[in-house]
């Protein structure tokens, strides 16, 4: 919910994150006069997004079938968390259990150690994705033929898809996923390296970045044949750790820094919330925007992570209080008269 404490005047910090941009309407669809108000949206958008259990809608005189009978050109997207078909369709869904079966738990953690959530809905967040690019996949074939169409998109599958080069490597050869901490399966160095007081992540993805590394570290390791190739370096993964992690350990993350500023590889510490926020980068690409919600209070959000050339994409309104745009909605997109919205609220149909 949007409020924390069942308060009406403060935000929760999860939901600002994830509804900039938006209005709020409440209506009570089960009611006939909510159910008119929701087909009355519907008659005037391009797409319609739902994440009810399938099925839900559809009894409620909502589902893709009654729409689109009555409005032809609609995208209907619908997003479940195992999809229309199959033995796991009628079960709820969540980030972490579509992880845990699609595959991600298994492939996340220490090496040898127990399976870990990623540390944010990163299914939700690509399933997120899926959708948008779908959705916008759709409207242009609208464009095109003038025919809306509806679109299942699933957690669980999306999560399957995000498997890509693990998915394949099983698919293929059955080659067994194994946990590698932070480290790559098929590249050696890419990793993260403990220092003195903290840790830096950096990746070799080429012989010769690996010689810069060398260089750099004044190791005299590029030309030996346990090392000189990236297929003989994942061969002798732990005699090369052993040689290279000592150094990191005996400094500072900032002497680290240091060191490798200006290398030829990517190389960056792993940053706390504190100093990702306080990174100069994040700072002089204005990635933080402050707004003030309904009650008042200032919200900073992260803004959207796309820069165009032509247009402006940034924070246009702040997220909204529950149900803050009910009467703007009835009245400037709806055109419903003043007598016909106070007897919405009157009738409890509508908040």
């Amino acid at each position: 919910p949007p409020n924390l404490d069942n308060s009406q005047d403060e935000m929760s910090c999860y939901f600002a994150s994830l509804n900039r941009n938006k209005k709020s309407i409440c209506v009570d669809f089960k009611s006939k006069e909510g159910l008119k108000i929701i087909h009355d949206l519907a008659s005037m958008s391009d797409v319609v997004l739902e994440n009810f259990v399938p099925g839900k809608l559809a009894g409620l005189g909502l589902g893709y079938e009654t729409l689109s009978t009555m409005f032809p050109g609609l995208i209907y997207c619908s997003i479940t968390g195992y999809g229309i078909k199959g033995p796991y369709r009628n079960r709820p869904g969540y980030d972490n259990i579509a992880a845990s079966v699609g595959g991600l738990f298994h492939i996340t953690g220490p090496r040898g150690g127990d399976p870990c959530k990623v540390g944010v809905a990163l299914t939700d967040l690509a399933t997120g994705l899926y959708a948008h690019g779908a959705i916008l996949a759709a409207l242009i074939h609208r464009q095109k033929t003038g025919k809306g169409q509806k679109i299942d998109v699933n957690l669980l599958s999306t999560q399957v898809a995000c498997l890509i080069n693990i998915a394949s490597n099983y698919l293929n050869v059955r080659k067994e996923a194994v946990r590698w901490g932070t480290q790559h399966e098929s590249i050696v160095p890419y990793q993260a390296f403990r220092t003195r007081d903290g840790y830096i992540t950096l990746g070799t993805g080429s012989d010769q970045q690996f010689r810069s590394l060398c260089k750099i570290l004044g190791l005299n390791l590029s030309e030996d044949p346990k090392f000189k190739t990236n297929q003989s370096r994942v061969k002798n993964r732990e005699a090369l750790l052993s040689i290279l992690e000592p150094i990191f350990l005996a400094k500072s993350t900032k002497e680290m820094l240091g060191i490798l500023d200006g290398a030829p590889f990517p190389y960056g510490p792993v940053n706390n919330m504190e100093q990702v926020f306080n990174d100069p980068h994040i700072k002089e690409i204005g990635l933080v925007q402050e707004m003030k919600v309904s009650s008042g209070s200032p919200v900073k959000l992260v803004g959207p992570p796309v820069d165009f050339s032509g247009m402006e994409n940034a924070v246009r309104s702040p997220p909204p209080g529950k149900g803050q745009h009910t009467r703007e909605i009835l009245s400037s997109v709806l055109k419903y008269p003043d007598g016909k919205i106070r007897q919405l609220f009157d009738d409890r149909v509508v908040q």
